[in-house]
């Protein structure tokens, strides 16, 4: 069985950065067949092992669990995201960079 080991970015609908700390370890199978529901529309899936999602406090607890069960997995790094740290005060400084019209 295939895993993926991840860290979930933040979602887009929230400024918060919750739930975006554990590692998520979840299976993966490339050749599992889906089909779309006629009346609902819904999509189905053979295989019920993509729905499970473990949590993990850190990546090597994901790792040795994988490792441990046999399993073949791929780790996924996640991408820190830049900030731009800077003062209201800023958007009146003199050598400013950009320039400010209303």
């Amino acid at each position: 069985m295939e895993a993926r080991i991840y860290r979930p970015s933040k979602s887009a609908m929230t400024s918060g950065r919750g739930k975006t700390k554990a590692w998520i370890l979840e299976f993966v199978k490339p050749g599992a067949h889906r089909s779309a529901d006629p009346v609902m529309g819904w999509t189905s899936i053979d295989d019920t092992s993509g729905q499970v999602r473990l949590e993990f406090d850190t990546q090597d607890e994901a790792v040795e669990y994988a490792q441990r069960e046999g399993m073949t997995f791929r780790v996924e790094e996640s991408r820190e995201r830049k900030r731009l740290v800077k003062t209201y005060s800023e958007n009146f400084a003199f050598d400013r960079k950009q320039p400010w019209t209303h």
